[in-house]
């Protein structure tokens, strides 16, 4: 068996654990595996495949990013191509790809990605593309897996930064409002906001009222607590409003931090200062949890392509790691629940949501 094995969209801590333990698992196979460079690269022309074997993976799996590189607009389907007159169209490069992985002789694909990776990989498989897939994202918003490999880590990268501006918020009795990942998905935000002892966790599950987020920040004042810190997905949104933007062409969100803490200091007259925290969650070397979850991914994949059990995706279902449908997968993504024991302890908390 030759087996390729892409990295897409957003990078991860423990990209390069699952791209490690697919190697040596195939590799024990007697089989031969090859890297596909930024996403699916290699097989459009970009770049060569490179060959993995134990030297290339060696000494990887605490390593941050992915040795294969990623990209979040390589999508075969619509391949954005620049025209003579400087204009952009899309085209769908899928037939090409196809023809590149059978002159190849490649057997199957591992896709290691998130929502819209694994969406692009399952329309792939219908097209005839042996693929297996690999949940990665840090918003934890794949369905089917309880879990996703990265997310711990951005969660411990956003809880260290938020104990970190409790002491200066409270030294200048500020109101400090601090911005993390979470397109759809307020994980992060939730998991870290109260791990960090936050007063207020704005998620865009739950659209927020500003007028009752200052409410909690004038008790805390009354109270004697003279200083704040508010979590928020960078995905939340005003009841009756929309996410913000900082690239509507792209659909590139930002700046609800900015916003939020704008609203705060004017309604308030409490000085705020907003931190946003950005790529730094996808930075740094993955946690134990994570490091051992993309390991079982790898390992996990390979055993399913010598099932020939294609167009799956493994998932993490404790205590186990099984197969799901691609389809499953993307399907239903997962959001946080309203009525989860996290946020029924928040609100016990006494933090606030906003609503």
């Amino acid at each position: 068996m030759r087996i390729a094995i892409s990295t897409g969209g957003g990078d991860a801590p423990g990209l390069n654990a699952v791209i490690r333990a697919a190697v040596l698992a195939a590799v024990h196979r007697g089989w031969e595996c090859f890297g596909v460079k930024r996403g699916f690269g290699s097989l459009l022309g970009e770049s060569d495949l490179i060959p993995l074997g134990p030297h290339e993976v060696r000494g990887i799996t605490h390593l941050g990013g992915t040795i294969l590189g990623t990209s979040s607009r390589g999508d075969p389907l619509k391949w954005r191509v620049q025209r003579p007159d400087g204009s952009w169209e899309e085209r769908d490069r899928s037939q090409e790809l196809l023809d590149s992985f059978h002159a190849h002789r490649l057997d199957a694909l591992i896709a290691i990605g998130g929502e819209g990776t694994l969406g692009i990989v399952h329309s792939l498989w219908k097209k005839g593309l042996p693929v297996v897939g690999v949940p990665k994202t840090i918003d934890n918003d794949v369905g089917g897996t309880s879990s996703t490999f990265g997310f711990d880590t951005a969660v411990a990268t956003a809880t260290d930064a938020i104990d970190k501006v409790h002491s200066t918020a409270e030294s200048h009795e500020r109101v400090i409002v601090v911005e993390v990942m979470g397109r759809h998905a307020g994980f992060i935000a939730l998991n870290a906001g109260v791990a960090g002892s936050a007063d207020v966790i704005l998620i865009p599950e739950i659209p927020f009222d500003i007028d009752k987020v200052c409410d909690k920040i004038r008790r805390r004042e009354a109270e004697g607590r003279h200083f704040s810190v508010v979590v928020v997905a960078e995905g939340a949104l005003p009841k009756g409003g929309t996410v913000s933007l900082i690239d509507p062409e792209h659909e590139r969100l930002g700046g609800i931090a900015d916003k939020v803490a704008h609203s705060i200091q004017g309604m308030t007259g409490k000085e705020t200062r907003s931190l946003v925290l950005g790529h730094l969650q996808r930075g740094g070397s993955p946690t134990t949890f994570d490091r051992l979850l993309a390991l079982r991914f790898g390992a996990a994949a390979i055993r399913i392509v010598a099932e020939r059990q294609f167009g799956m995706m493994v998932a993490f279902q404790p205590p186990g790691i099984v197969a799901i449908p691609l389809e499953q997968a993307i399907a239903q993504p997962r959001r946080v629940p309203l009525d989860s024991d996290t946020i029924t302890t928040a609100r016990d908390l006494g933090i606030s949501f906003g609503d």
